[in-house]
């Protein structure tokens, strides 16, 4: 049997990175002020880093959240797995906030929807934004992100990923990029 190769696959410019921006602002701005951001490791390092400065949101925290991988040979059984928050800011920090939480990609959502249930339960508002929506792959038919710069069905290479190219994937699949 053929290996199965990665799906279809967009690799962007910067300046493709901007017009997402470009597309994200006018949405965020129109939903009020954020108290303080959360980007999520190690996707939405970079397009926080972006937002965070075009929205002049000054107070920006990180969350790292991994779902443990001993299961991969049972895809179901993985899914279902709870994530482990490796770092993840003080809930003094959110309590009573407009938090935004950043991503790259919202894949089968797990990281975005872990993270923002975290900050709920630690007395939040919390919206999630991408750059990229896939709902062909999304796990949840009734949550998606608050705020997505476009929709795709491709596995997305961003510019600042082109030295790593698809190293990493495996040819079985795509990877999960949560």
């Amino acid at each position: 049997m053929e290996p199965r190769r990665p799906l279809r696959q967009e690799w962007l410019t910067w300046n493709e990175v901007d017009k997402l921006v470009d597309v994200l602002l006018p949405q965020l701005r129109a939903s009020g002020s954020f108290d303080a951001m959360i980007m999520i490791t190690r996707g939405g390092i970079v397009p926080g880093g972006l937002l965070s400065e075009a929205l002049d949101i000054t107070n920006v925290l990180t969350a790292a959240v991994d779902f443990p991988r001993e299961l991969d040979r049972d895809e179901k059984a993985r899914l279902l797995v709870w994530p482990s928050f490796l770092q993840f800011p003080d809930n003094a920090l959110l309590e009573d906030r407009h938090i935004l939480i950043v991503d790259d990609v919202w894949g089968s959502g797990r990281t975005s929807t872990a993270v923002k249930n975290r900050c709920q339960s630690a007395g939040a508002t919390p919206f999630t934004c991408v750059f990229h929506f896939n709902p062909y792959r999304s796990l949840f038919s009734r949550a998606e992100p608050d705020f997505y710069g476009a929709v795709t069905d491709a596995y997305i290479v961003y510019p600042w990923e082109i030295d790593r190219g698809l190293h990493g994937i495996p040819t079985g699949g795509m990877p999960d990029p949560n």
